[in-house]
């Protein structure tokens, strides 16, 4: 008997916690529909009817059909590349607006689906938001770090002032630059007296200043339904622990959390309904744990090798409704 039908919503590039989250799937009676975004519209299709009042809903990729009618659970783990091939396909007039189009039928349907997912679009576009992010936190009990958003130039300097400590510039989001064919990603960076002579630049695109905290311990927290999995690392010499990721892989270490801050941890992802978040904390010499952020889709694929997969086991168990979730 079929236990739950899960829809994967993910790319085909994307690192194997995808198969391994299928695999877990299917080791406890569910089954799997697997959506990968960069062969839509080119290699698959998507198609949602209303037909004597019932729903339907029916994905076509080049391995099989399936219906969507009975799906029980979506991991909506990645939409990248999206529309991949088209610009060689289509007059480049028509490119933007189609691959509008093409998102808008996803995350559309994906939206109107009447099922538990993991997590809903509209919820990582609320987590868009940082400054609500980091009122939750505090609102929850936990430490934040003075924080300016802005792309005054001005405001910027007053924070520098009243600050009176060493900051970090960050994105609020990840991305990449391109430059001569060669993939440039954006990491967070100390504030230097060589940025402060590039104020002016920063009117034309806000990013994220906080105060730089010293570290006893970087931690990362993954929390799945009410499941905590938390790993350290020692990254006191490094500003943004991801630009040497691959090489820290392997020093990560099982971390128990203290109950307030677990607990505080828990009531935050209750604040937003939240069943998978990868949340960054950094633990300071003085014993204050403080929040940086939460990713709703956040990696986990390094961390999960440490704990002989048990993040993915735990994740396949949730999206089953066979262990504990918020609904």
């Amino acid at each position: 008997m079929n236990k739950g039908k899960v829809l994967i919503i993910t790319h085909s590039e994307d690192n194997n916690v995808v198969d391994t989250v299928i695999q877990q799937i299917e080791h406890l009676g569910g089954s799997c529909v697997r959506f990968d975004v960069d062969r839509y519209p080119v290699e698959s299709r998507l198609s949602s009817s209303f037909i004597n009042g019932q729903w339907q809903g029916l994905l076509e990729t080049p391995q099989t059909t399936s219906s969507l009618d009975d799906i029980t659970a979506v991991w909506y783990r990645r939409s990248y590349h999206i529309g991949k091939g088209l610009e060689t396909l289509l007059e480049k007039e028509y490119l933007s607006s189609t691959l509008g189009e093409l998102r808008r039928t996803l995350f559309g349907m994906l939206e109107g689906l009447k099922c538990f997912q993991i997590e809903k679009y509209s919820v990582y576009r609320r987590l868009d938001s940082k400054e609500e992010q980091l009122r939750i936190a505090k609102d929850c009990g936990l430490e934040v770090p003075a924080t300016c958003i802005t792309n005054s130039p001005a405001q910027l300097k007053a924070f520098l002032e009243n600050t009176g400590k060493p900051v970090i510039a960050k994105m609020q989001s990840a991305f990449a630059i391109y430059r001569d064919g060669q993939e440039h990603v954006v990491f967070t960076n100390e504030v230097t007296t060589a940025h402060l002579d590039q104020l002016n630049e920063l009117r034309y695109c806000p990013m994220v200043f906080q105060e730089k905290l010293e570290k006893a311990l970087e931690l990362r927290v993954t929390i799945v339904g009410r499941e905590i999995f938390c790993f350290s690392i020692d990254s006191k010499q490094l500003v943004d622990w991801r630009k040497e990721g691959a090489a820290l892989a392997d020093a990560w270490q099982a971390y128990t959390l203290p109950s307030n801050i677990s607990l505080a941890l828990l009531t935050f992802m209750d604040t937003y309904g939240l069943n998978y978040g990868a949340i960054d904390l950094i633990l300071t010499p003085e014993g204050k744990c403080y929040f940086l952020e939460v990713n709703a889709a956040g990696e986990y694929f390094w961390l999960d090798k440490q704990c002989n997969n048990a993040i993915s086991r735990h994740l396949a168990a949730v999206l089953l409704n066979q262990a504990e979730r918020r609904e």
